[in-house]
């Protein structure tokens, strides 16, 4: 356990103090007993009181200042927390390479599917938010429990040109703050994060990359191609590396993507057929073909985030990633802070010393 404000933990002294001041106060009544000629009758007139009543207000109420000077150093405890009670973004390639039939029907509709089996297998209570790049990256469903809303999202995707894995990280970085206030957005306001020279949100003094605590937050990247356009992988990975959220990459596809086939619902309306192997769009440096996943920048991704890159080949391999990955992810571990439960306990013991003083206290009549 650990205390954001240690110093307020000086305020126990009074708990002590009034404590001494509470029996020196008993002992000096002792003192001044005064002698009567019956004690008989002093005893029938006392009313019947046993000690723990007499005593139970004052206890009650020290029990409360402690609670409550505990609550005031705002104390901290270190949890596990499983993956079933933390958020998962989905971040899905969806540029024109996702047509190519080497996967059966396309990739498009091989991702689809598995996703939608993924989202139907976890538990009720995780929350699942949904992020769509090819040129650009946008959050198509913010992390919500709702798990039509999440499927009728996947069945709507279209495709586009080119591909901004940095812009789809940085973007799932977003979607995260918005349901972890300690998790500040990866993009300055204003900038547009799929611009090559758009740049994150800086950091003050910028963690090494695993040494910032993991988010119980983590981020899906499925993509089958190479970055086109906009902010690096690398970079992105070093945001999200700061914030302590892990990017696990799925590299999705073979090597020798064939023919491209779109349907006309993920053309937004109408069937595309390619035959050839350059339909992508937007430049590309190092050399890496747009249609087949680029392996190198994927695991370094997951190297600097602490995530697990996997590749999947074909539509089964796909489904094995997406299903081992809560093994990969179980426990994360987070810091609960204690202040609120410290404060309600510190008011119910308050609310208890006053009950027990009004109901067991004598008044003359």
């Amino acid at each position: 356990m650990g205390f954001a404000w240690p110093l307020a933990l000086l305020s126990l002294l009074v708990v002590p103090l009034l404590a001494a001041g509470y029996l020196w106060t008993l002992r000096r009544r002792r003192r001044r007993t005064v002698a009567y000629s019956s004690v008989a009758l002093i005893r029938a007139a006392r009313p019947r009181r046993s000690a723990w009543r007499r005593h139970l207000p004052v206890a009650a109420l020290l029990a409360a200042l402690a609670c409550l000077g505990l609550a005031m150093a705002r104390p901290q405890v270190k949890v596990d927390i499983p993956v079933s009670a933390s958020s998962i973004i989905l971040a899905l390639d969806v540029s024109g390479s996702m047509c190519a039939t080497d996967v059966d029907p396309n990739r498009l509709g091989a991702a689809q599917d598995a996703v939608r089996d993924f989202i139907r297998t976890q538990r009720d209570d995780t929350r699942i938010g949904l992020v769509a790049f090819s040129g650009f990256a946008q959050v198509v469903v913010q992390p919500t429990t709702d798990r039509d809303e999440l499927t009728h999202a996947v069945n709507s995707l279209t495709t586009g040109r080119g591909t901004a894995i940095g812009a789809a990280i940085l973007k799932s970085i977003d979607a995260i703050s918005q349901i972890n206030p300690s998790i500040p957005p990866a993009v300055a306001p204003g900038t547009n994060s799929t611009e090559p020279g758009a740049t994150p949100t800086p950091t003050p003094d910028p963690a090494t990359p695993g040494a910032t605590p993991s988010a119980p937050e983590i981020v899906v990247l499925l993509t089958d191609g190479a970055n086109t356009r906009g902010v690096t992988p690398a970079e992105a990975a070093r945001v999200a590396a700061e914030r302590g959220i892990r990017v696990y990459p799925i590299g999705f596809g073979t090597t020798n993507p064939t023919m491209m086939v779109c349907t006309a619902q993920q053309l937004g309306g109408n069937t595309f057929e390619n035959p050839g192997r350059g339909f992508a769009g937007g430049g590309l440096g190092g050399g890496s073909s747009p249609l087949i996943a680029d392996e190198p920048t994927l695991r370094q991704v997951a190297s600097i985030t602490g995530g697990t890159f996997f590749a999947a080949s074909d539509a089964e391999q796909l489904h094995d990633a997406l299903g081992d990955l809560p093994r990969h992810v179980q426990i994360q571990h987070r810091e609960v802070e204690l202040s609120v439960w410290l404060g309600g306990l510190g008011a119910v013991l308050v609310l208890l010393s006053v009950t027990a003083a009004v109901r067991w206290s004598t008044f003359p009549v």
